[in-house]
C-alpha cells in the first residue's frame, strides 16, 4: 500500500499542502521505481504536466462530472448558510452565485464528509464519488454544470504507465474510451495553460461532438467569488485536443481580463 501526502494530512487543506500532486506523486514513484506497473489515478487529482518517464495511457469510460449537494437544494438554502467544502473552486462558483452563504471546510473520505450534513450545514461533493460507492440517494440536488462546472477531469478515472513500457500500454488500450481521453486531455490543456490546481479557483468540463470537434466550457474566479469569468471554445477535429483547451485559457487570460487574477503568478506564465 502506497500512502501520499493527502491521505496523511487529513486535516490540512489541499490548497494549503500544494495543490494537485499531493495524492499521487509517491503512487507515481512507486511505477517509476518498478515497485508497480500501473498507477490508477483520480484524474482531477493529477498536476496538469505529466511527470518525466510516466505516460498517461488509458483513460476508462467517464463517470458524471456533476457536483452534488447533500442537505439542501440551492435554492432551498437560507440567507448566510453554511456550505462545507474543500475546494476554492466550488467555493468561489457557489459564493458568485449566492453572495450570501459562508463556508466552511472539509476533508476526509466521503463517509466523514456526508456525516458532516446536516440542518445548519451542507456539504458539497463529487456526484461519481458517491456513484461509485452506492451513495447516491443522499444527494439532495446535482448541481447542472451549467451553473457549477467541474473540476479539470472529474469524474474520470486515469491510468498512468512508464513510457516505453509498449506491452502494457497495448493492454491498456483496450480499456481506453477514446472519447474520454481526448475531453480529458482538452480540460488538462485548459489547465496547463492557466499554471493552475487545487489552489486556484479555475473549472472545466469539455465534449465531443459528433463529427469529432470539441468543445471546452471554462472558468477562473477569484478565491471569494466576487469575479468570475466563463466561456467557451470549439476546436476542429483535427486539432489536438489539449491545443483546444489551451485556445481557452488563452482567451480568458489576455482578452477576458483572467491575467488580473493571477497576480503574480502571471509572470510566470508570459
Amino acid at each position: 500500500m502506497v500512502e501520499t501526502v493527502g491521505d496523511r494530512l487529513r486535516d490540512v487543506p489541499v490548497w494549503e499542502m500544494g495543490g494537485q500532486g499531493v495524492f499521487v506523486k509517491e503512487v507515481q514513484a512507486a511505477v517509476l521505481d518498478g515497485r508497480a506497473d500501473l498507477a490508477v489515478h483520480s484524474a482531477k487529482d493529477l498536476p496538469s504536466a505529466t511527470a518525466d518517464g510516466l505516460l498517461l495511457a488509458c483513460v476508462p469510460e467517464r463517470d458524471d462530472p456533476a457536483d452534488a449537494l447533500v442537505g439542501s437544494t440551492l435554492a432551498a438554502l437560507p440567507a448566510g448558510a453554511r456550505v462545507a467544502t474543500g475546494s476554492v473552486r466550488r467555493r468561489a462558483q457557489l459564493a458568485w452565485l449566492r453572495p450570501d452563504l459562508t463556508f466552511a471546510g472539509l476533508r476526509g473520505n466521503i463517509a466523514t464528509r456526508l456525516a458532516q450534513a446536516g440542518p445548519d450545514q451542507v456539504v458539497v461533493v463529487a456526484v461519481a464519488a458517491l456513484r461509485r460507492l452506492g451513495l447516491m440517494d443522499h444527494a439532495t440536488e446535482v448541481l447542472d454544470t451549467a451553473v457549477m462546472l467541474p473540476q479539470v477531469a472529474q469524474g474520470a478515472l486515469a491510468v498512468e504507465c512508464r513510457t516505453g513500457d509498449e506491452e502494457l500500454m497495448g493492454l491498456l488500450a483496450a480499456v481506453d474510451d477514446t472519447a474520454a481521453h481526448r475531453v480529458v486531455m482538452a480540460e488538462r490543456g485548459f489547465l496547463a495553460r492557466l499554471g493552475g490546481g487545487c489552489d486556484l479557483p479555475v473549472g472545466a468540463l469539455a465534449s465531443e461532438g459528433p463529427s469529432g470537434q470539441i468543445t471546452v466550457d471554462g472558468m477562473m474566479a477569484s478565491p471569494d467569488g466576487h469575479v468570475l469569468l466563463r466561456a467557451q471554445h470549439t476546436g476542429a477535429a483535427t486539432d489536438d485536443p489539449a491545443s483546444v483547451g489551451e485556445h481557452l485559457a488563452e482567451y480568458l487570460l489576455h482578452e477576458a481580463g483572467g491575467a488580473s487574477l493571477l497576480g503574480d503568478r502571471y509572470g510566470a506564465l508570459q
